[in-house]
């Protein structure tokens, strides 16, 4: 399968399905992603990139986008979901991973309503949560366990950003694995990643 997963920012991805991309990674499916910032109003946009490749390497993604966009001032108009069905019609993706719509980062609001627009056809869409998520209920969880340090080693990549404190007095690497033991706990397992599921076609 063709999977991309769409960040607003290096690093919005790896936190929020880093754990599902290396499983889907290592079963010899196609990674893409696409990021619509270089992440410069949390450091230099050079250097953020350079962390994103890093990361992508160790993901064995197939390819980087980059959608060109200044960092907090993503619109939400024609040219930011042309820009999100550009990368789609390339890719032609049988899975969808972006950020959930309730945010309290202005960025990934408009990234995800940008993008529900702009996958309207494709038949399987998932939602991943951030540090910054409000009000996110999960329904559909993967069991990272086995690939739980790899997922750690992703967000190292992005050495720039793992030592910022967020609002909850944590680093990078310990909210993730707050969130991964919180998550396991709702999924029945030791640690998840949860999804709300936009859209999901079965073949039975």
């Amino acid at each position: 399968m063709n999977i991309l997963a769409i960040g607003a920012h290096p690093d919005d991805i790896e936190y929020g399905c880093g754990g599902t991309l290396l499983l889907q990674s290592r079963a010899g499916n196609n990674i893409y992603l696409l990021i619509l910032t270089e992440g410069e109003s949390s450091g230099e946009g050079k250097v953020r990139r350079k962390e994103q490749k890093e990361s992508a390497r160790i993901l064995g993604v197939k390819e980087i986008f980059w959608g060109g966009f200044m960092d907090t001032e993503i619109p939400v108009n024609k040219k930011a979901i042309t820009k999100i069905e550009e990368v789609i019609a390339k890719v032609k993706p049988d899975e969808i991973y972006l950020n959930y719509f309730d945010d309290t980062h202005q960025d990934h609001r408009t990234l995800s309503l940008c993008g529900l627009a702009a996958t309207r056809y494709i038949k399987c869409v998932f939602l991943y949560e951030s540090y910054t998520t409000s009000n996110f209920e999960p329904n559909i969880f993967v069991d990272i366990e086995p690939v739980l340090e790899d997922k750690v080693k992703l967000l190292k990549a992005h050495s720039s950003q793992v030592n910022r404190i967020y609002p909850t007095n944590l680093d990078m690497i310990e909210s993730i694995e707050a969130t991964a033991n919180f998550r396991g706990f709702q999924g029945k397992v030791k640690y998840a990643e949860g999804f709300k599921a936009l859209r999901v076609l079965r073949k039975i």
